[in-house]
């Protein structure tokens, strides 16, 4: 935990607090511990990798990352053969290595980690269809990687690119479509299947995660993509008790980057890095330089995003864990040179995490790419259900941005069959009274009975999005006849010009708390 809090003050990725805590476990270290099972690490790097995965697809919201799929599926496999390319030839004409040693380095060198992206970003509030497509890429890119890296680490004749891009398109193919099936049965299961203890909840999205990984490779297919795919359906899908599951699946992301860094850590012998230095700096100076802005600008081509943000996605192409992970393969292959290749590639991640990690958030600033204050924030929801009664707590956060700041609880109009019974202002508690003005930060507890639990949750983003005219202003996600909204599009001009200067009313009745204090 120490390492967590030092991470998040320094701005720097854990995951070089880790490795460092492994190298000082190991040969050259404190502890001189003897670990060279490549092996071994490349199985638990998988295994953790797929947790990891899961973690991320469950913690993805389809709504961001919708927009972002075109752009994102075409920088993952596109995006990546150009880097690739660019990569393998500055490592073979610059640095002299052979052919196969050089394409596995491009190849490995070409997955993006967006845990080590958003962990010095989270302060940097970025559009969404950065982020989205930021996400996405990092969860799609995995996959089309893994079958490079196995190709060129294959014992033989590396295979023509025809043949690889056919092969990589049938496993992707079959990873996704596992993956999305393995998701939405798993959801309807977990919606309509009573489990007895609320504990099981948690266990049960994550077994079905991993299930869709090892359905997917069974198949033939990827894997990777499908565990991501699966997971990104089963976060969305409003499951029982998902504050828990999300915590759960958080904890044991955590667990298993920890564990899995430290171990990489221990498989490295540091004074064999000295030689393979200043190589791994001229790869990773045209991987950073050349590499990813060429995959990024033009795979992102016809999508017109500005040049600014582009700029910044190809900044924020940061290397993690994954590509040491991908670094083994060869050496379990028995690749000659592979251990230089490990070593090259350590050296790349280590050096430029340093580099462009700390200085990610000052060039989002310098270009002036952070959220559009005008946007209005998202309410933050989560929902427990209340089985024995049939009903459902749900609990709302009140962001900074959004237009229920200023609503009175009566003005929100919830369907019949649920209330605000309690918010959380400042610390403090209380139950609202039908006039009580809503702020923003506040905490509202809703509860709802199971047949307008939907509805409940719609009439709230409304309001969110909408403020207490939402109904008017066309807002999606509206409550129902039950609530009393009056549909009349054609009356959306008036109530806009009504709303601007009844937020200015609202906004000064927000400044007077009626909360009982």
């Amino acid at each position: 935990m120490a390492a967590v809090r030092i991470s998040s003050r320094s701005g720097l990725p854990s995951l070089l607090l880790y490795l460092g805590i492994g190298i000082a476990m190991g040969q050259d270290g404190i502890f001189d511990v003897k670990f060279d099972n490549a092996e071994l690490t490349q199985v638990i790097g998988y295994a953790a990798l797929v947790v990891i995965l899961a973690e991320g697809g469950l913690g993805t919201k389809w709504k961001e990352v919708k927009p972002a799929l075109p752009a994102a599926a075409v920088l993952s496999t596109i995006g990546v053969g150009i880097s690739v390319g660019v990569t393998a030839s500055a490592a073979h004409y610059l640095v002299g290595l052979d052919w196969r040693q050089a394409l596995i380095i491009g190849a490995v060198v070409s997955s993006t980690d967006a845990a080590a992206v958003f962990s010095v970003l989270r302060k940097v509030p970025l559009p969404s269809r950065i982020t989205g497509v930021l996400e996405a890429e990092s969860g799609f890119n995995d996959a089309p990687v893994v079958i490079l890296v196995v190709a060129f680490s294959a014992v033989g004749p590396v295979e023509h690119w025809y043949v690889l891009v056919g092969e990589i398109a049938l496993e992707l193919a079959i990873g996704a479509a596992i993956g999305l099936a393995v998701g939405w049965l798993g959801a309807f299961g977990i919606r309509h299947v009573a489990l007895p203890a609320s504990g099981l909840y948690p266990i049960a999205v994550m077994a079905i995660a991993v299930s869709a990984y090892a359905a997917g490779a069974m198949a033939h297919g990827s894997g990777f993509l499908a565990v991501y795919l699966a997971a990104m359906i089963l976060g969305n899908s409003k499951l029982p008790h998902w504050p828990a599951t999300r915590g759960f699946a958080d904890g044991l992301g955590w667990l298993a980057q920890i564990g899995m860094f430290v171990l990489l850590g221990l498989l490295v012998t540091p004074h064999d890095l000295i030689a393979d230095f200043w190589p791994a700096v001229v790869v990773g100076l045209v991987l950073t330089a050349v590499a990813r802005p060429l995959s990024v600008f033009i795979s992102l081509a016809p999508f017109r995003l500005p040049r600014r943000e582009k700029a910044l996605m190809s900044w924020a192409g940061l290397r993690g864990a994954v590509p040491i992970i991908l670094a083994t393969i060869p050496m379990v292959s028995g690749i000659e040179g592979s251990t230089r290749v490990f070593n090259i590639v350590f050296v790349l991640v280590i050096v430029y995490t340093l580099i462009q990690g700390p200085t990610l958030p000052w060039l989002a600033k310098t270009l002036k790419i952070s959220d559009d204050p005008s946007e209005t924030a998202d309410l933050g929801i989560e929902s427990a259900p209340l089985e024995r009664l049939r009903g459902h707590l749900l609990s709302v956060a009140v962001p900074n941005k959004s237009k229920m700041h200023g609503v009175e609880v009566a003005e929100l109009r919830l369907p019949a069959g649920a209330a605000v019974t309690l918010v959380v202002r400042d610390g403090k508690s209380f139950v609202p009274a039908p006039s009580t003005v809503l702020r923003r930060g506040d905490e509202l507890l809703v509860v709802a009975t199971d047949p307008v639990r939907d509805a409940a949750e719609a009439r709230l983003r409304a309001v969110g999005q909408g403020g207490k005219l939402a109904g008017w202003l066309g807002t999606g996600g509206q409550a129902g006849p039950d609530t009393g909204t009056v549909q009349m599009p054609h009356l959306a001009k008036l109530a806009r010009k009504l709303g601007k200067g009844d937020e200015s009313r609202t906004g000064d009745k927000a400044d007077d708390s009626r909360a009982p204090h």
